[in-house]
């Protein structure tokens, strides 16, 4: 990225384009985006592709693969699908790796290949054969996958087996934890997590063993089951790094650990609770440099997302996301951030905690202990004259009617609820004490949402639905389509058998018109109110479920198990 321009032709006589122009016309970025970073670029004087991925416009792979390929070098965008050659990695130290940002990948008689980031770099390659004594052949890659490859690379170059095997000795022996291969087993723990997109580590004491479970796509997997001899120096390891007291053993405790990995920012929120065999620890894994979703790749079908993006147009009034813990909520509403984010309006946001950093978006974190709680935050918010507030959820009375305040004097507010449905936020939010009229003239619309598991596409296959299955689909849809194909996950090494992998959105989408606002005045019941929502097109949940069923994204299981 340090050359800014780059020959588009060589047999047309024209002048070169410069990078921005080109990633403009392809698409990349838009005019806005290219006119706020050259001006970050005229007042910093960096080089404008790193401002663009600075700004989180682009990612750096994208502009490393326009420049290789206009080189005429071999590029790779992603190290996801390639094995490194143990041998290969024996050969380079890891700080050198680290230094030169490049990695090995593999030797072939007297030539040595590795992945660069700037293949360019003479004194590097020059310096890798005189340690290696061998030829040096040069890949590029984007410097965020060489750092992914250094840190997945060298974290398996010991066998686990003999990493326990050290633990448990050290353990004995009462060795210095900080000293100890516990250090490299907790490590090996969270790295493990995070590559196999875990969203949480369970790590728990039984009577005679240490069980670690990965949840990963909602379902909780046993990972590992070690020794008890373990268990106070992994649950003594973490406390430190999440600076929690190694002493106490009878109270909860809550911590945080800020944790690096192929350059990846991590925030791993730790929680520790006192069990009968010993202290049970979960982690809840927060990759704040992960890409958010588009709303048009939530799972919403096409009438959903129309409503959804008619409801975030609106200049005040208040849009609700409703569903429990871990059905996708924030990723949601993060989602509607970024497709109405612009430098045009005030965006703020009051979280629980920061799961993912918008550009020109101003972002709070609650802190009860300060006394800086939702309701606080979103008064102090009013008077920094926003556009759109992002409040990370309604918990209680005082932050609904500061919400609904805010929504009725020309605010667009966007917040979380914790309901089973969309028509079941209604009552919930007359329940905590605010008007029926109210309500209605602030509420603007409701999205209800659950996650579930998607087939496998590496080992998706077709298969004829039983008598059983087409009698429950019958009794649940009514009428079936004359032939319809179901599909299954077989189950594969990438989604550990399974059958899944990833998850999307089962959803329902409503706004309020003014059947509805009428229906909420008089305190209509949710059936009634139903019945006026099947004039706007209403999907329910399970019937957004089913569709995707016979779409085979999904199965019928899983449906029945989540909505």
């Amino acid at each position: 990225m340090k050359n800014e321009k780059i020959e588009i032709s060589k047999k047309e006589n024209k002048p070169p384009k410069r990078l921005g122009e080109i990633l403009l016309e392809r698409g990349l970025i838009s005019e806005e985006q290219l006119k706020i970073a050259l001006e970050i670029q005229k007042a910093t004087g960096k080089l404008l592709g790193e401002v663009l991925v600075e700004l989180g416009f682009i990612e750096r792979g994208a502009i490393s693969s326009l420049l290789s390929s206009d080189l005429g070098i071999k590029y790779i965008s992603s190290i996801k699908d390639i094995r490194s050659d143990s041998q290969a990695i024996s050969l380079v130290p890891q700080d050198f790796a680290r230094r030169y940002k490049l990695v090995p990948l593999s030797i072939e008689g007297d030539v040595l290949t590795v992945l660069m980031a700037n293949p360019f770099d003479v004194v590097a390659v020059d310096e890798l054969k005189q340690l290696t004594e061998k030829d040096v052949n040069t890949i590029m890659a984007p410097e965020d996958e060489i750092e992914k490859a250094i840190d997945i690379w060298y974290s398996e170059t010991e066998s686990f087996e003999e990493l326990v095997e050290r633990a448990i000795t050290n353990a004995v022996d009462e060795v210095n934890i900080e000293e100890s291969p516990v250090v490299k087993l907790v490590d090996i723990v969270i790295i493990n997590a995070i590559k196999k997109r875990a969203t949480d580590i369970h790590i728990g004491c039984e009577k005679n063993a240490v069980i670690v479970r990965y949840r990963i796509d909602g379902i909780l997997h046993v990972w590992n089951i070690l020794p008890k001899v373990l268990a106070n120096a992994m649950i003594s390891r973490i406390k430190v790094m999440s600076n929690l007291d190694i002493s106490e053993t009878r109270i909860p405790q809550d911590g945080r650990i800020q944790y690096i990995f192929a350059g990846r920012n991590i925030d791993l929120r730790v929680s520790t609770y006192p069990t009968y065999y010993g202290e049970n620890i979960v982690m809840r894994i927060l990759d704040k440099t992960k890409l958010i979703s588009k709303i048009d790749f939530l799972g919403y079908s096409e009438h959903q997302l129309k409503v959804y993006r008619e409801l975030l147009k609106m200049n005040n009034g208040i849009v609700l996301v409703t569903g429990p813990t871990g059905s996708g909520k924030t990723t949601s509403l993060y989602a509607a951030l970024l497709e109405i984010n612009s430098t045009r309006i005030n965006i703020m946001t009051v979280e629980d905690p920061i799961e993912y950093e918008l550009p020109f978006v101003k972002q709070s974190q609650i802190n009860p202990r300060a006394g800086f709680s939702f309701a606080f935050a979103l008064r102090a918010i009013l008077r920094q004259d926003p556009d759109v507030i992002m409040v990370g959820e309604i918990r209680d009375e005082e932050t609904l009617d500061v919400a609904l305040h805010a929504a009725l004097t020309g605010h667009l507010v966007l917040s979380t609820l914790h309901t089973n449905s969309s028509i079941a936020a209604i009552s919930r939010l007359i329940f905590m004490g605010t008007s029926p009229y109210i309500l209605a003239s602030g509420l603007k619309g409701v999205v209800a949402q659950r996650l579930v598991r998607v087939i496998c596409p590496n080992c998706k296959e077709r298969y004829e639905p039983s008598n059983e299955e087409k009698e429950l689909l019958k009794n649940l849809i009514g009428t079936l389509p004359h032939s319809f194909t179901l599909y299954k996950g077989r189950g594969c090494e990438k989604c550990m058998g399974t059958g899944y992998l990833g998850r999307t959105a089962l959803s329902e989408v409503f706004k309020i018109d003014e059947d509805i606002f009428s229906a909420i005045v008089k305190q209509k019941d949710e059936t009634h109110i139903r019945e006026l929502l099947k004039k706007q097109g209403f999907v329910s949940l399970f019937e957004d479920g089913l569709s995707k069923v016979l779409k085979g994204i999904t199965t019928i299981e899983e449906v029945l198990r989540v909505a």
